[in-house]
């Protein structure tokens, strides 16, 4: 097992990436403190997993379960009251955890709760899928979606620690990891180019589970992350580079509908759209950018937009990106594989101009 920490002071937690972790209930007891535990998953995961935790967390503590619908389409208001419902109905305190057992939206929505019911109770992710490993399950960011954009209603609440059992990913469906993919590719291309080029010889490995493989991908990942939400938790800087191409992705899976397209294949298109942008200004190489393109599709993953989306959709989506400061859209742009800056001053002209290069 490989351990990384999060170092946030008083709220400082342990990443822990193995595999056959879910059977151990020494892991689990490094991070629940509480006698009364919520287990929150899907309709997806929970014939997968559930059992199995059930099991493991039964030896020391109470377990309850609460089981939504799988979907970005159900990262709703809804879900977060259902949760909250399954909390207090079953008189469940300020001595309780809440446990997240599955994907991004599972854990999004879990976080949520756990920051609201009671004031706060303690958050344990367990994430099940290889974006939720190397992204969404470190960091704290929680919450659900809104009709008018993703991810505009929330809170930032640390876990008390976070369990990446990679045998997990045995079940994720090819599509699945290939979302997964688009944000272990991300990290490369804003942080660590040596990375990046290890993405570019082995991705056949890594996409046929490779475990050893994996394994130095995922804790690669998750130490960067750890790194920059060290430096800043609350995204008033350089955190904000981890949003490399969701401005563009985000309009995207507006645009088609949540659930349509997977969060990493909007994030892919959108990284492709940035990537595009940024060598038209000069930022980033044509053979950078050829490598960035190729590179995700290695990866299985989507590179052009939805068909039909105009510049003028992104344009009007993008202003309601949580990135947006007095009414002006921040995009994130690579200045070469390995670095990244946040940029202001991007024009609709830009815009129209990106989407017709990526399209062709």
């Amino acid at each position: 097992m490989n351990k990384l920490t999060v170092d946030l002071g008083e709220r400082s937690y342990d990443i822990m990436i193995g595999s056959g972790l879910l059977r151990d209930p020494e892991i689990f007891r490094r991070v629940i403190r509480c006698p009364h535990v919520m287990v929150v998953t899907n309709d997806t995961v929970a014939p997968l997993y559930l059992e199995t935790v059930r099991e493991t967390l039964s030896s020391f503590c109470t377990v309850e379960t609460c089981v939504l619908k799988d979907g970005e389409v159900y990262k709703t208001m809804d879900s977060f009251g259902q949760v909250i419902t399954a909390m207090l109905s079953r008189r469940m305190g300020r001595d309780s955890t809440v446990l997240a057992l599955g994907g991004g939206v599972v854990g999004d929505i879990a976080g949520f709760a756990a920051s609201a019911c009671q004031r706060g109770v303690d958050f344990v992710q367990v994430p099940t899928t290889l974006l939720a490993q190397v992204d969404s399950s470190v960091g704290g960011k929680t919450g659900v979606n809104h009709p008018l954009g993703k991810n505009l209603i929330g809170a930032f609440y640390q876990p008390r620690g976070v369990i990446i059992d990679l045998s997990c990913l045995a079940t994720l469906p090819r599509r699945e990891l290939s979302a997964g993919m688009a944000e272990v590719i991300k990290y490369g291309i804003i942080w660590d180019a040596d990375f990046f080029r290890e993405l570019e010889d082995r991705m056949p490995d890594l996409m046929a589970l490779d475990m050893e493989l994996m394994a130095h991908a995922v804790s690669r990942c998750c130490a960067i992350k750890a790194e920059v939400v060290r430096q800043d938790e609350r995204e008033g800087g350089i955190r904000a580079l981890l949003n490399l191409g969701h401005t563009f992705g985000h309009a995207m899976e507006n645009f088609a509908g949540y659930g349509v397209w997977l969060h990493g294949e909007a994030v892919a298109a959108g990284t492709v759209m940035a990537a595009t942008l940024a060598c038209s200004r000069g930022l980033l190489g044509a053979d950078e950018l050829s490598r960035i393109t190729a590179l995700m599709v290695q990866a299985g993953l989507p590179v052009t937009p939805p068909e039909g989306m105009t510049a003028a959709d992104f344009l009007e989506l993008m202003k309601l990106d949580k990135k947006v400061r007095q009414g002006v859209v921040r995009y994130v742009l690579p200045r070469g594989i390995g670095s990244a800056a946040v940029f202001a001053d991007v024009t609709p002209e830009e815009v129209v101009m990106t989407l017709g290069r990526v399209r062709g």
